[in-house]
């Protein structure tokens, strides 16, 4: 059978045994026209009044975006807010690119996102979340941190949070009240977050909303200062505009979470001996720190003893900025690295995402397809392919001729699960 990754910014096709089960949902639609449906959503909100009849033609404005890893259409998001809010002068507004700990983006890379006549028009600033005198203290966390979250926002008149629902590996689903926090919020307060308590605790998983401890620390963190707005869309393969949901944060949040996984969580009979997945193409898949979401998306329904095998680009390397390959030299297992990071003691960031991987890699192999060098694989105990066709013809010395395969075109766009 023949199916195609989502990869980089062009696909990966793959011939692929007969017997293969493909995990994915239909897919939905476009909107029809993604400005007038934008429109009738900021007019027709759930929750609240019509977005411009919100906002006072002297308030400063903020708007929250999600920053280049996420595929979100900010491009179209910003302006169709700006057209709303044209009784508002442009000086009145600052957007705010939700980096959490991720690198800033350059000049360039925002016009990527937004357009060049909004970089040219618009003020814009990454959150610098190592940078305290640039955040501001909201209250105390139940958690057990001060939370800090980005001074701008906070001291704007009105507050805006844009960015896309999809299955999130720990915190239920993206969107909604994370575009704050983790989005722009200061290091303290991410690091608590993502402790290892609150990842490993078996309710911070895909599509969990219920007592998840990550998405109930995201929402008391937007309670004590709360966006005024929201603004999301869901995405298909194509990363285009399937529905809108915008106006109260948690209950317009809650119905986009009610739409996904209707439509992206994909019940499977059984696990399988290998799981092929992809990152979802560009733009999440340009690190092995985002793949960490492909793998988890495969751990779902791959056996104890299983493969995985997935298909990363990689274009932006491991990266090259954070912690995230610098973690892997202090341990020399994965299991060693889960005892590490869940030691109180250890303390560092990107450790969250490391704690995921072990977690997958002690449940199975993983190997993965992309464009960083094998040395680059192997620092992080994981093991390249330049072949997956190749590679899975090896793993029938290994599972024997009747091996089962899943693959998940998608990647983590599509969530499968077992019922055990």
């Amino acid at each position: 059978m023949e199916t195609t990754l989502l990869y980089g910014k062009t696909g990966l096709s793959l011939t692929l045994p007969d017997n293969t089960f493909v995990v994915e949902p239909n897919n939905l639609s476009r909107v029809e026209n993604d400005m007038e449906a934008l429109k009738d959503a900021l007019n027709n909100p759930i929750g609240t009044p019509p977005l411009r009849e919100m906002v006072k033609s002297t308030d400063k404005v903020a708007i929250a975006i999600s920053d280049i890893t996420r595929p979100t259409p900010n491009h179209k998001l910003v302006p169709a807010l700006l057209d709303e809010l044209k009784h508002v002068p442009l000086e009145n507004f600052v957007i705010i690119n939700g980096t959490g700990t991720h690198r800033d983006q350059t000049r360039e890379e925002f016009i990527q996102m937004l357009g060049e006549w909004v970089v040219n028009h618009i003020r814009i600033i990454n959150n610098q979340c190592h940078e305290k005198e640039t955040h501001v203290n909201v209250g105390k966390s139940k958690f057990g941190c001060d939370v800090y979250l980005n001074k701008e926002y906070v001291e704007a008149d009105f507050r805006i949070v844009t960015g896309f629902i999809e299955p999130h590996f720990f915190a239920g689903f993206s969107g909604g009240p994370k575009g704050i926090m983790p989005g722009i919020a200061g290091i303290e307060t991410i690091m608590t977050f993502h402790n290892a308590r609150m990842i490993g605790d078996a309710r911070s998983t895909w599509g969990n909303m219920n007592e998840n401890p990550v998405q109930d620390m995201t929402r008391e963190v937007n309670r004590m200062c709360k966006p005024h707005f929201m603004l999301n869309v869901t995405l298909n393969r194509e990363k285009e505009i399937t529905s809108v949901f915008a106006g109260e944060l948690y209950e317009a949040h809650d119905k986009g979470c009610e739409f996904v996984k209707e439509h992206a969580m994909i019940r499977c009979e059984e696990r399988f001996d290998v799981v092929i997945t992809s990152n979802s193409g560009y733009p999440l898949d340009q690190n092995l720190y985002q793949a960490v979401k492909g793998m988890s998306a495969a751990h779902k329904i791959v056996k104890k003893g299983g493969t995985i095998i997935v298909a990363s680009e990689c274009s932006d390397g491991l990266p090259d900025h954070g912690n995230y390959s610098k973690i892997f030299e202090f341990a020399d297992s994965p299991q060693a690295l889960l005892d590490l990071i869940e030691d109180p003691e250890f303390k560092m960031f990107d450790q969250w995402q490391v704690q995921k991987q072990a977690v997958t890699q002690v449940w199975a192999d993983i190997h993965v397809y992309s464009k960083l060098t094998d040395e680059q694989v192997r620092s992080t105990m994981l093991k390249p392919t330049h072949n997956i066709e190749k590679t899975l013809e090896e793993l029938k010395q290994v599972y024997g001729e009747n091996m089962t395969i899943a693959v998940l075109p998608l990647g983590p766009l599509t969530i499968p699960y077992v019922e055990e």
